[in-house]
């Protein structure tokens, strides 16, 4: 369990920070900097560490695209855990007289990608294509939709880590939807509602008592928890 500072720490760090930018914040908790990671491998580390932070299952909610009903759902992470990593790093489809090699994307890649919007798609395929033929031979022109969706769907089976997702029917009107489990943000709204309640804890027992912040959170859980009894908060 990392230490309430270190995690106050990395959640005001990424109050002002994009998606991409806070998974590598919360990447670094889990102990690894590089951005450099694939995609999936990045996702790992941060199951691994929700799993350490709060536990094994998550819960999200999902609305239903037919009739509009919410619906909550549970997820073990340990389905993505037990999950081998891909042997390889690169992917390769053939359709329509194109044929494509790519190396999976890295937050490195989707940084750049985020950087420049309108031009998303092909900032990430111009940095992740290792080789693009049309009819045998070598080209610079980017690849049509198809072709790129091609490359998505083989990226995401390659490393389904980097694309989870969870089937489950409406209850009330039975159609088939998927969730997608998107792990930063999922972890981060949870470091979000974990670190604003423990402000409100300091608070408490800083006006109560005249401790400093780092006073209270040098405290165990368990004795803040009784102190903010003593203090009416609990």
């Amino acid at each position: 369990m990392r230490a309430p500072a270190e995690l106050l720490a990395t959640w005001e760090a990424g109050l002002a920070a994009g998606p991409v930018r806070r998974a590598l914040l919360l990447q670094a908790l889990a102990g690894e900097r590089s951005a450099e990671l694939p995609v999936g491998a990045r996702d790992r580390l941060l199951f691994g560490l929700r799993r350490a932070l709060f536990g094994e299952r998550l819960t999200g909610l999902l609305a239903c695209p037919g009739c509009g009903t919410e619906q909550e759902f549970d997820f073990d992470v340990a389905n993505v855990l037990r999950v081998p990593a891909p042997a390889e790093d690169v992917v390769e489809v053939e359709s329509g007289g194109w044929r494509v090699r790519m190396r999976l994307p890295t937050s490195a890649d989707l940084l750049a990608a985020a950087a420049d919007p309108p031009a998303a798609r092909a900032v990430l395929l111009a940095r992740c294509a290792l080789a693009v033929q049309r009819a045998g031979r070598p080209v610079r022109a980017e690849p049509p939709a198809e072709v790129v969706g091609l490359l998505a769907a083989a990226a995401a089976e390659a490393d389904p880590a980097a694309d989870v997702r969870v089937a489950m029917p409406c209850v009330e009107c039975g159609r088939r939807n998927t969730a997608t489990i998107d792990v930063v943000s999922h972890l981060w709204a949870e470091l979000d509602a974990w670190a604003r309640a423990l402000l409100l804890e300091v608070h408490a027992l800083a006006t109560a008592y005249g401790w400093t912040e780092p006073e209270v959170l040098a405290l165990s859980p368990t004795r803040r928890r009784h102190y903010l009894e003593l203090v009416g908060h609990g």
